[in-house]
């Protein structure tokens, strides 16, 4: 921090981000260097946890400040309640030019500490088309070559519906797994992000799956 404050006269700020309340106490102590009572530096890191960050599940709110929902991703995202804090995030990254929206999918990515909210984000992240720069877009592509591309994005567009807990039929599964349309699947997978219900999949598109005019 002085080296960066000496060489470019900039006036940098250390920001941890946690989700563990203990760890955000521990990291919030300042940093002091020098002799007892002649402190020639104190460094006091900014910390963003569970505790100052509001928690944001609303896709509005998401879209007024696209950073500060990144944050409440990156503090409040564990587990299965993880999907109303990133659905809503996923839906705002639309609405930002897409170099920045990679920057801030990377950032949610590389803080989500647990296999739960990891796998809804990359469910959640996979119809994006900005996303497919990212490593983690690379691999879901990588599996899907082994797989069968079909077959993957059909599984994906499930595990979404899944992943929000809403219920799917065994005619809606049937029709979702049969479909051999890639660019069908894409849409249904997109659609699945949003949806109320497994049906809202299928609006506008024909008994089999072919668009209607």
């Amino acid at each position: 921090m002085s080296y960066l404050y000496a060489k470019y006269g900039w006036e940098p700020v250390l920001i941890v981000v946690t989700q563990s309340s203990a760890t955000a106490r521990w990291a919030a102590r300042p940093i002091r260097l020098g002799l007892p009572g002649w402190h020639s530096l104190t460094l006091r890191p900014l910390v963003l946890s569970p505790d100052n960050v509001p928690v944001i599940t609303d896709e509005k709110e998401a879209a007024r400040d696209v950073a500060l929902a990144v944050f409440s991703a990156m503090t409040h995202g564990r587990g299965r309640g993880a999907a109303a804090i990133l659905e809503p995030l996923a839906a705002a990254l639309e609405t930002v030019e897409p170099e920045t929206a990679v920057v801030f999918a990377e950032l949610v990515e590389a803080c989500l500490v647990d296999a739960q909210a990891q796998e809804i984000w990359r469910n959640l992240m996979a119809p994006v088309n900005y996303f497919f720069k990212n490593p983690v877009a690379e691999k879901v592509r990588d599996e899907g070559r082994e797989e069968g591309r079909e077959e993957e994005r059909a599984a994906m567009v499930l595990r979404i519906l899944e992943w929000r807990g809403i219920a799917v039929s065994e005619a809606v599964r049937e029709r979702v797994t049969g479909c051999a349309d890639l660019e069908l699947l894409e849409t249904w997978a997109q659609r699945a992000v949003h949806a109320s219900t497994a049906e809202d999949l299928f609006v506008g598109t024909g008994p089999v799956g072919e668009a209607l005019t």
